[in-house]
């Protein structure tokens, strides 16, 4: 029987099984939380981009050391693309992993200070799959509150038990270590800089009570690699640690290129390579992808001034926003939220700012809390003096 005999012959009347989604798509836009996708026209810097034919100042990027675009990128996947092609064909486990890849796992170890490290198709692979690998059901694993959904997702899977501590709270991380003392294995997972409130995790305080409880310290440093620490490595970088991290960290966010990473001891990377299902199961990264990574990473070396100046202008408009009378939370990072509240008039203001000519997403539910909306404003080094002060005079102040 050929397949069109077989489709011709099937007479079965079937009601639409998917009609549900028809309502639930209204409901999302009556409360303000329906997403639409947009058509990008322009390369994704963090300088200007256009958007559904409209020109932004782009605030809502996270390039923030503006190399996404950056012509060294470029040039080192255009000299290597010939010669590796494009695709990675098959896992790394299955196919092997390429030279380049391994090149840049060898110099992601050395600028985290580690022993190893490996690579990830993405973030968001890399913390569901390290999480995976290290924990099982006769584990707790100890979380902050505003934890990365990543880290989320991945403590759901590893079917460990969960306990979430109050956002950046060491006493309370204390008291629920101190309740689950004789668990067998235990983990503490936090962001170092946290993507909404664009604050910084109290790192020291948190590996101090990793060692004295005998607990695993898993860092993501996903928004803070290139930004901060000496050499743009994190901020366990700017610290002295009790109890060593294994690190998480992105290449796509302020080193402008691909994929994701952990960083940590030797047997640790072993043992996730064997046991990360998002790494035995995902093929491997473009291999002329990392030729891209590799250059990002000599110049957050060679220009240490791109992450310090980024990180005066953020001071600078902090400020301007809090003279504003708005409230920006806890951010001391290029994260500065805007906080609204309702989903609707968050949206609001980010249509009034996009007609004006600024690109300032609204990040409401489930990202944050209900009722805790809040404009996004990610910084980069590209951004000048005056494009901020013509967005302040926009923006305004709060509406009473």
């Amino acid at each position: 029987m050929t397949q069109e005999t077989l489709f011709t012959d099937c007479h079965l009347i079937m009601l639409n099984p998917w009609f549900w989604t028809e309502s639930k798509i209204s409901e999302l836009k009556a409360s303000g939380l329906h997403r639409s996708l947009r058509r990008r026209e322009s390369p994704p810097v963090s300088g200007r981009i256009q958007i559904d034919g409209s020109q932004l100042l782009n605030l809502g990027s996270n390039d923030y050391l503006g190399l996404a675009a950056d012509g060294r990128l470029v040039d080192a996947v255009k000299r290597f693309v010939g010669y590796h092609g494009w695709g990675s064909g098959a896992s790394p486990l299955v196919n092997g992993r390429g030279t380049l890849h391994e090149t840049l796992e060898r110099e992601l170890a050395e600028f985290e200070g580690t022993e190893s490290a490996l690579l990830f198709p993405s973030g968001f692979a890399t913390n569901s799959g390290v999480l995976c690998a290290l924990l099982d059901d006769q584990s707790v694993v100890f979380s902050d509150e505003k934890n990365h959904a990543s880290i989320i997702d991945g403590i759901r899977l590893s079917g460990a038990e969960k306990k979430i501590y109050r956002h950046v709270d060491t006493s309370h991380l204390a008291q629920l270590l101190e309740e689950n003392h004789a668990a067998k294995k235990k983990l503490i997972v936090t962001d170092s800089l946290f993507s909404m409130d664009g604050n910084i995790a109290p790192l020291c305080e948190i590996s101090e009570l990793a060692h004295q409880h005998e607990a695993m310290l898993v860092v993501d440093e996903a928004h803070a690699t290139g930004v901060f620490g000496e050499r743009g490595q994190g901020i366990h970088g700017l610290v002295s640690l009790e109890s060593p991290p294994l690190i998480i960290g992105t290449l796509s966010k302020a080193l402008g290129s691909f994929g994701g990473f952990v960083a940590g001891p030797h047997t640790v990377i072993e043992w996730i390579w064997n046991r990360a299902r998002s790494y035995m199961f995902s093929t491997a990264s473009p291999e002329v992808s990392c030729a891209a990574s590799l250059a990002a990473l000599s110049v957050v070396r060679d220009e240490p001034q791109r992450r310090d100046e980024l990180l005066v202008t953020a001071t600078w408009l902090r400020e301007q926003l809090q003279l504003l009378g708005w409230d920006t939370r806890s951010s001391s990072s290029q994260i500065i939220p805007i906080v609204i509240g309702d989903a609707g008039q968050a949206q609001e203001l980010s249509r009034v700012l996009w007609q004006a000519g600024f690109f300032v997403p609204a990040i409401r539910p489930p990202a944050v809390a209900q009722d805790a909306s809040i404009l996004r404003v990610s910084l980069s080094w590209q951004h000048s003096r005056g494009d901020l002060e013509s967005f302040l005079e926009v923006l305004g102040k709060p509406v009473s």
